[in-house]
């Protein structure tokens, strides 16, 4: 394909900080794998990867440098290369060496692992990729199903690539974010740089009895405060009025504001648990947990954060100034409002396939990679009437991971346990 026929397409609001920040520290990627019910071959996988990458045009990029911006254009090489899974998850994507991808995609046992550069897409973009190229492969390895479904992409997966922040924004809004530092989770490392992952497999039925009968709050609102328990269980000593702990709540915007866009599109917001006296109990805390998320997850309130960052984007002398100057003055900026969350913990909602690809299909689970502060972090991932709670961690100890499956057996909710064998 000749240069001048490749698309190109300006980097999202979002997309635009994490070329700034990535490193071998801090990866920016992250992780959906699909379990099937059958060992993985290879072969075919690989095959899957070549026809499903084209047919994605949020995928099929690479990351160009220009004057004022970095910008994706299409890639135009092969599918990247299948790889068995042989190192510690989430590592930083070196496009170099992976045909220019900013994805890659591994195999260990019956499992399939989608790994994304989070500049590319959030949470409900990379969904609609490792589902599809779940489908193409149970295709290529059962014809049956192929003559039954056909091989092209289903009909609910999006292939949109607009902007929805540019569309959405309005303008003068100003910064709500909390900008003072939080508490910071302290311990010592892993050895090797490593990274322990650790997964809790419960039944949503269970779960919604606990969290709404019990504390009145969704199951969302639920796990994060086991968390923040877990955390203040284990440092109470530590966190203070002027260290409180917060936890960074990815808001998918999409419901909001009618958008299908496979983009990043969320907002961040946190979870505040600021101590004002000498001993909290659970109850108490789902209380605080619950109100501090209601109150930000408005569409107001979204709207205006959202507003806010393209504003500054928007700004003439932010496109005039050169990318490198730029690059110096956007990292400065992240870095000191780094420490303002204590953790992260992302809900990607309930995956759902056709019914025909439910006999193959084990379950769905996701990870984040480490950033600054943030040494231990969690997701949420649901498929069918199971939820996996996951942890992943660069400590050594796995205490508060501990607390938060401890306090939810209390309510009454079978946990099964996983590890990647760190512990």
């Amino acid at each position: 394909m000749a240069k001048e026929d490749l698309k190109w397409e300006r980097l999202d609001n979002t997309a635009n900080i994490f070329p700034v920040i990535a490193g071998e520290d801090m990866t920016n990627t992250y992780r959906l794998s699909v379990i099937l019910k059958e060992e993985i071959d290879p072969e075919i996988l690989q095959q899957a990867v070549d026809r499903v990458t084209p047919k994605f045009p949020g995928f099929n990029l690479r990351l160009r440098i220009g004057f004022f911006w970095f910008y994706f254009e299409e890639n135009g090489k092969k599918a990247p290369r299948v790889k068995p899974e042989d190192t510690y998850p989430c590592r930083l994507i070196h496009a170099t060496k992976n045909n220019s991808y900013l994805f890659r995609v591994t195999y260990y046992k019956t499992r399939i692992n989608v790994e994304a550069f989070h500049a590319l897409t959030d949470g409900m973009g990379i969904i609609g990729f490792t589902r599809e190229l779940a489908f193409q492969y149970l295709r290529l390895s059962h014809p049956k199903l192929m003559e039954k479904m056909g091989d092209g992409l289903s009909a609910d997966t999006s292939l949109d690539r607009e902007d929805s922040y540019k569309r959405n924004y309005k303008k003068g809004n100003k910064s709500i974010y909390k900008s003072t530092k939080s508490f910071m989770i302290r311990g010592e490392k892993l050895p090797y740089d490593g990274f322990g992952v650790v997964h809790g497999f419960m039944q949503v039925a269970e779960l919604k009895k606990a969290a709404k009968e019990k504390y009145g709050c969704s199951i969302n609102e639920y796990l994060i405060a086991a968390y923040i328990y877990a955390i203040y269980q284990e440092n109470r000593a530590r966190i203070t009025v002027k260290k409180p702990v917060r936890i960074a709540v990815p808001v998918n915007l999409r419901p909001f504001f009618e958008s299908s866009t496979t983009k990043n599109f969320f907002a961040m917001v946190s979870a505040e648990f600021k101590p004002e006296k000498d001993d909290y109990s659970f109850e108490e805390i789902t209380a605080i947990t619950r109100e501090s998320l209601r109150s930000q997850i408005t569409k107001e309130n979204l709207e205006a954060i959202f507003s806010y960052n393209v504003s500054n984007e928007d700004l003439f002398i932010s496109r005039a100034v050169p990318l490198p100057l730029k690059n110096m003055a956007m990292k400065l900026i992240y870095e000191k409002n780094a420490t303002a969350n204590t953790s992260t913990v992302t809900n990607i909602g309930n995956i759902q396939v056709p019914p025909e690809y439910e006999p193959y299909i084990d379950m769905f689970y996701s990870f984040l990679s480490f950033s600054i502060g943030q040494n231990i972090k969690a997701t949420i991932t649901s498929y069918k009437d199971t939820l996996v709670y996951t942890f992943t961690s660069a400590y050594m100890s796995s205490a508060i991971q501990r607390n938060v499956f401890r306090q939810i057996a209390r309510d009454g909710v079978s946990v099964r346990i996983e590890t990647n064998g760190v512990y």
